[in-house]
């Protein structure tokens, strides 16, 4: 098939090489030249394993091509992604929108035959209506179908999210466009992917809903873990014991920071804001959203009680400081408020990420980046293991870090508290 994906952030990429190689022929349309140009040198945008394999070997044989030119792209392709940003409005909890339907309006000035315009952008409840209304002011409704398709990629995981999704969810009354659509995913499917057909809202709805349920499970069991450390309970023993039960399960049942990246802080809000609108008072959403608020402020109070309120000179090293593991992502990260808040104090920091050095704290005089993990823990006064990547996971601490009265915070759990006492080093964890 002929597919045209809007926009080569995150979804708009992941999305548009994995249909690239199913066998489709799709372009990858972006405004920014640099990035198209970037792009077609095989110069990726974001850190996705295994995502610039997949660009070279598709872009090779044709079947995947990056363009400025939106008109072009439209016009050659049959079925249209929109991918563009939807971050939280400025001081509001409303999604911004302004993309997306100045997206909708170039759209509706290229179509000549039938098209299907899909939403692949997370949007709230009843923006597929007002897509299809601004499309229609300049095409007969016969030419177009206006379809809910959300994502469900991880980042980190994104590839294998959409080569073996657990569900396919399309939001479309006509039978035209579900039936073309259940082609386009039918390699998925058969791998065992779940095809489910529901009405256009329905579909903008289950995105949001599935993200701030599994926010709500991060939060809730964040919670028990302050409570398990007042109480003298192992976290992980209960995550366990939860988890096994069928009807809870134990994925994001993990205690650590607070939840950020580019979805649930924006959908959490963006669904309260629309359940307001329609006069509806999601009660738990917003208590999930001032708990996860409230957490990093949690952590930084803890680093003070392990340092005993001496934060001036104080050497504290961050192993990780993007959201989570495997993405370079830093939207929403604990270490963006923790890091100032920590040189305000007047501590000096020093950060190790695999995924590089970072603009958000260049501006900083007293934080430096390390090229390694030994060079970054060497001096410590105090090692925080912010993000869980598989390279903090086997290191001698005793041997690489200098100042043998060093501490761990362990933000993650990644270590056993029992080892690390009996190696005489001072360990803190999360929920112990």
């Amino acid at each position: 098939m002929k597919l045209c994906m809007i926009g080569t952030g995150y979804v708009g990429l992941v999305s548009g090489v994995c249909f690239s190689d199913l066998g489709n022929d799709v372009i990858c349309v972006d405004k920014d030249l640099n990035k198209i140009d970037n792009l077609k040198n095989g110069i990726i945008p974001i850190y996705e394993p295994g995502l610039d394999e997949l660009i070279i070997k598709n872009y090779k044989n044709n079947r995947l091509k990056f363009s400025t030119n939106l008109k072009n792209s439209i016009s050659k392709s049959d079925i249209i992604f929109i991918c563009v940003g939807t971050p939280t409005k400025k001081n509001e909890n409303n999604a911004d929108l302004s993309q997306v339907y100045n997206v909708a309006k170039q759209i509706s000035k290229s179509i000549k035959k039938y098209k299907i315009v899909i939403t692949k952008s997370t949007v709230p409840v009843t923006t597929g209506d007002q897509i299809e209304k601004i499309i229609s002011k300049k095409v007969s409704k016969k030419l177009f179908s206006v379809v809910s398709n959300p994502e469900f990629l991880r980042e980190g995981d994104a590839i294998r999210d959409f080569t073996y999704p657990d569900r396919v969810v399309i939001g479309t009354n006509n039978k035209k466009s579900n039936k073309i659509l259940k082609n386009l995913y039918s390699p998925l499917i058969s791998k065992g992917a779940k095809y489910v057909n529901t009405s256009r809202r329905a579909a903008e709805l289950i995105k949001y809903a599935s993200n701030s349920f599994l926010a709500t499970k991060i939060t809730f069991i964040n919670e028990l873990a302050n409570l398990c450390e007042k109480i003298n309970v192992n976290i992980e023993d209960i995550s366990i014991g939860m988890g096994l039960d069928n009807r809870i399960g134990s994925r994001f049942l993990r205690a650590g920071p607070a939840y950020g990246g580019s979805c649930f802080p924006k959908d959490t809000k963006a669904i309260t804001a629309t359940a307001d609108k329609f006069k509806t008072n999601l009660t738990v959403i917003k208590s999930v959203i001032k708990s996860n608020e409230n957490r990093s402020s949690l952590m930084l109070k803890k680093v003070f009680d392990i340092l005993k309120n001496k934060i001036k000179n104080k050497n504290i090293c961050f192993l990780g400081v993007t959201f989570k593991a495997n993405t370079d992502d830093m939207r929403d990260s604990s270490s963006l408020k923790m890091i100032p808040a920590l040189i305000k104090k007047g501590a000096k920091i020093n950060y190790f990420d695999p995924t590089g050095e970072k603009l958000d704290f260049k501006k900083f005089k007293n934080v430096i980046f390390s090229n390694n993990i030994k060079e970054a823990i060497k001096k410590s006064d105090l090692i925080i293991i912010h993000t869980e990547w598989n390279d903090f996971k086997n290191i001698n601490f005793k041997k690489d870090v200098k100042n043998k009265k060093f501490s761990i915070f362990d933000m993650r759990n990644i270590y056993s508290v029992d080892k690390m006492k009996d190696n005489k080093i001072k360990y803190f964890s999360i929920g112990n």
